[in-house]
């Protein structure tokens, strides 16, 4: 039976990791379009005011003043980059 320990262990670092990665890393309230992430100066043009949500997954979900809101995915943490994030943090 302990042929399935590893697999095991990891299936359960998977799973925390997945509900690691819908928690808040950061919440950043701005007008800045300089942003490492930011492809949507536009958001911030002219003095506006946007809230960036970072979730520890690197998905960034922002809201305009009107209430939309525009998701950043290019730097997403999957699978084994997520778990390895999800270990050195925990």
């Amino acid at each position: 039976m302990t042929q399935y320990d590893e697999r095991v262990e990891q299936q359960r670092l998977k799973l925390e990791a997945e509900e690691w990665a819908k928690g808040i890393k950061s919440l950043h309230s701005h007008s800045l379009s300089s942003m490492w992430y930011d492809d949507r100066p536009q958001d911030t043009s002219e003095g506006k005011y946007v809230i960036d949500k970072e979730f520890n997954n690197g998905i960034v979900e922002r809201t305009l003043s009107n209430g939309e809101v525009y998701v950043f995915t290019k730097h997403e943490l999957k699978g084994d980059d997520l778990i390895g994030a999800y270990s050195q943090n925990n």
